[in-house]
């Protein structure tokens, strides 16, 4: 049982500097967006949130869904079966978002298996996760289309029918109590609109609460819920029996002259559109008011201006018609919630409440590692992967074949290919890894959210995930080159070498885990990453031996230059005019730094990355 009484929420609303920019923002203003919303939902009932676009229907989803709980800015009782918010009910309650957010290359029963695997607590065994999995899976109707991937706007998959059920069984896993959704029917026609609000009616009548915000149903759609609140412009309009909804209005005064779907006639109303409807007689009266005035100032061609300017005060009167028509129970209940969360604000503020995980944090690990292997092995080893590699090697080989170090100037060319390795291979992994965090931070945020899991599960598996397939092409690579280059001789040169290319691959995909997490916009952060390989590969010690002091700790920094280094000592420690030796302890010491540096940046970027669905 939800119940909430006299909900009210601001924003704070801040003011641009005369250049309109964000820089120098001028100190902001609070504005309140909602006002006052008050309503209940019991097990078994499906409650609808409706109301033109901007009315506060997301926002309200959100602060019932405990997903704005800062109590600076929220206001009103809100309890839960007669108890107030706590992080551990957040584990219990299910939230659909708008925006189907799932990983594209993995199958609806692996999708689902992930989550019930990663939400359900360990009094379940494995095969006990497993089968709740399958149960949900025929629960939805999902069988036919349980090993078809999730797909995307690029990559053919499910229907978007089956996405939103896909996104309905990952919270019903839970089996819980409550269930909200936002906007489960956005982007769908309205037969498939139907079977969404069809399910949803049937999971509510197994013993849940259901509440969903929706725009503009159908008639047979809208019929199928039991209660709504109407809102218009964050004030509340109506609450009550969604099948009582246009008794109420007809009688404080508004009717349909046509016949009109009710969904339609309602949402007319809260945004203040009068056309076609009766009005009470005092608005009747303000409208031919207003309609005289404005011919006397506008031509009277200008089609709707009266309409226009009666807007505001037919919304005026619906959200005072609303809080004068509260039922006394409403009240009495109301008053009886409003104690009871008071005499729980103490006990609340004495007991200190311990996080439970659903999961170990090893299992978490593995569980992420896997779905991370599985999504990404895909774009990993595609045959357009697998062949650009193996032709690039092809062409590096063919362009420096057999090639000799007899001469300074074959020396030279030798050289160019160890640049260019360490380079190849500081390039590729690091815009891979760039885009990781970007484009998976509407997941993180959603799972983050209802906390499947702990940040630091997700940031090792994830960032652990790629590097079998990477290294893996790394090995094929160095292999095809060495071999036609015919470089150094021997079996340790040659797996000194291959260990070189692997660190140098590992070490740019953290500077890539790095920018990508601290700026977590693709676009602006491949523009950084752009000039930072740029810088460093021309610090990588083969361009320019000399460095004005003034920019020279850019070479420190380059783990190009480092793997140059390292590649130069393997190939020539027994020469005696090199002239780039290095100090091999060093380069190798820097880059294991770099390994470990990078990544600890982007974990605390990520870390301190604001969490709101």
């Amino acid at each position: 049982m939800l119940q909430f009484e006299d909900v009210r929420y601001k924003v704070v609303v801040k003011k641009a500097s005369k250049w309109g920019c964000t820089f120098g923002m001028k100190a902001g203003t609070d504005k309140e967006i909602l006002h006052g919303i008050t309503g209940s939902v019991g097990a078994g009932e499906m409650l609808a949130m409706m109301g033109p676009s901007g009315s506060g229907k997301t926002t309200l989803l959100n602060v019932l869904g405990g997903r704005r709980s800062n109590p600076q800015w929220l206001t009103g009782s809100i309890l839960y079966n007669d108890v107030p918010y706590t992080k551990n009910l957040k584990r219990r309650i299910g939230f659909v978002t708008q925006d189907d957010v799932l990983f594209p290359h993995l199958t609806v029963r692996e999708t689902l298996t992930f989550s019930a695997l990663l939400r359900l607590p360990d009094r379940f065994t494995k095969d006990q996760k497993l089968q709740r999995a399958e149960a949900v899976l025929a629960q939805l109707g999902l069988q036919r289309c349980g090993d078809t991937i999730i797909g995307n706007q690029f990559l053919r998959g499910v229907s978007g029918g089956e996405r939103k059920r896909v996104c309905i069984g990952q919270e019903i896993l839970i089996n819980p109590s409550l269930l909200f959704l936002d906007e489960p029917t956005s982007g769908l026609d309205s037969t498939t609109a139907l079977r969404i609000i069809s399910l949803l009616h049937k999971l509510a009548h197994q013993g849940r609460a259901v509440m969903a915000t929706i725009h503009q149903p159908s008639s047979r759609a809208f019929h199928m819920f039991d209660k709504l609140i109407l809102l218009s412009d964050g004030y509340p309009t109506y609450f009550g029996k969604a099948k009582g909804a246009m008794t109420y209005f007809d009688t404080i005064g508004f009717t349909p002259l046509i016949p009109m779907n009710p969904a339609d006639f309602l949402l007319d109303l809260c945004s203040g559109n009068t056309n076609d409807v009766s009005l009470p007689p005092n608005l009747q009266q303000r409208k031919k008011s207003i309609a005289s005035q404005k011919q006397k100032i506008t031509p009277a061609s200008v089609p709707g201006t009266p309409m226009t300017l009666l807007g505001k005060d037919v919304k005026k009167y619906l959200a005072d018609c609303c809080e004068h028509q509260i039922s006394t129970w409403d009240r009495t209940k109301s008053l009886q919630n409003q104690k009871l969360q008071q005499n729980l604000k103490h006990l609340q503020a004495v007991v200190s409440e311990k996080q439970q995980w659903p999961t170990t944090w090893w299992d978490q690990f593995i569980i992420l590692f896997m779905r991370g292997f599985k999504e990404r092995r895909h774009e990993y080893m595609s045959l357009m992967r697998v062949l650009q590699m193996v032709l690039s090697a092809l062409l590096a080989g063919s362009l420096w074949w057999h090639s000799k170090t007899s001469t300074f100037r074959q020396l030279q060319d030798q050289e160019g290919l160890l640049f260019f390795m360490g380079v190849f291979w500081g390039y590729f992994p690091l815009f891979t890894a760039l885009f990781t965090f970007p484009l998976e931070r509407p997941i993180l945020m959603k799972e983050r959210a209802t906390d499947m899991y702990r940040l630091s599960a997700y940031f090792m598996a994830r960032t652990l995930s790629d590097l079998p397939i990477e290294i893996g092409l790394t090995i094929i690579f160095v292999v095809i080159v060495y071999l036609m280059a015919n470089l150094r001789h021997g079996f340790l040169s040659f797996i000194y070498t291959i260990l070189a290319v692997c660190l140098d691959v590992t070490a740019s995909q953290g500077v890539g885990f790095c920018i990508g997490a601290a700026i977590m916009d693709v676009q602006k952060a491949s523009t950084l990453a752009s000039v930072i390989v740029l810088g460093f590969m021309l610090a990588g010690g083969y361009f320019i031996q000399n460095i004005p002091p003034f920019i020279g700790w850019v070479k420190y920094l380059s783990f190009q230059a480092h793997t140059y280094k390292i590649l130069t000592y393997i190939q020539y420690e027994d020469a005696v005019n090199v002239r780039l030796h290095g100090d091999l302890a060093n380069s190798v010491l820097a880059l294991a730094v770099m390994v470990v540096a990078y990544r600890a940046i982007a974990y605390i970027s990520l870390r301190r990355m604001k969490i709101s669905v």
